[in-house]
């Protein structure tokens, strides 16, 4: 948590939603930089993490499993389904009953806004998801969680682990056209609302043109 907040300052990154578990992190971001600082971002989180926690185990060795995913998601709806399946990660996982319940993460700090130290942009977090306060976000989120809860819809979905891109057929394409895709290596498949870009040759990393956009990332670790 705390690195995180350091690269936070240090690169011109805005967190719009988080997870941090005991061996994974889920992050979802939209890059203002010039020159994409994601990459940056990430390169500090994980090289200060992996020294802080194997200087204090006395180990030596990799601490990452595996290099970040990146998916860019589309604004409004899009967007929100992102944040709500992040939020949900320790429900599915059987360690809480309500996303309330974990600390490090950004459904409690929505729920319960920082005035320091916070790590969730909430002026640009509002104005990609449409609502008007603070407040309007708390009511939607409580009211798709408990909805969640209450279907039991606790499945892991592979788009935002595992995709290029989730959005409007109009964000799919535009992405498709920045990541210059090939038709015989893309896969376009629809979840609900959500349009979904697949492709495999694709690298983890890719860096994507992040104006109008955000991107989930996710990294796993020993």
């Amino acid at each position: 948590m705390n690195w995180l907040y350091k690269a936070r300052k240090r690169y011109n990154v805005t967190i719009l939603n988080y997870m941090v578990t005991c061996n994974h992190i889920h992050l979802l971001v939209k890059d203002d930089s010039c020159d994409c600082d994601i990459p940056k971002f990430m390169q500090l989180l994980q090289s200060r993490t992996a020294q802080e926690y194997n200087f204090r185990k006395n180990r030596k060795g990799a601490f990452w499993e595996d290099r970040y995913h990146a998916t860019a998601i589309d604004t409004d709806i899009h967007l929100i389904h992102c944040m709500n399946y992040i939020s949900m990660n320790m429900v599915r996982a059987g360690i809480v009953k309500h996303p309330s319940q974990w600390h490090e993460s950004g459904y409690f700090d929505i729920e319960f806004p920082k005035k320091r130290y916070r790590l969730i942009d909430y002026a640009t977090l509002l104005k990609l998801t449409g609502f008007e306060s603070i407040e309007e976000l708390q009511k939607y989120q409580r009211e798709c969680i408990k909805g969640t809860i209450e279907r039991k819809e606790f499945m892991r979905e592979s788009k935002w682990t595992e995709a290029l891109a989730v959005g409007s057929e109009t964000f799919v394409a535009k992405i498709m056209d920045q990541l210059n895709i090939k038709a015989k290596t893309r896969k376009i498949s629809r979840s609900y609302d959500d349009l979904i870009l697949s492709e495999t040759e694709i690298p983890y990393n890719t860096i994507f043109d992040t104006k109008n956009m955000a991107l989930r990332l996710n990294n796993g670790y020993f």
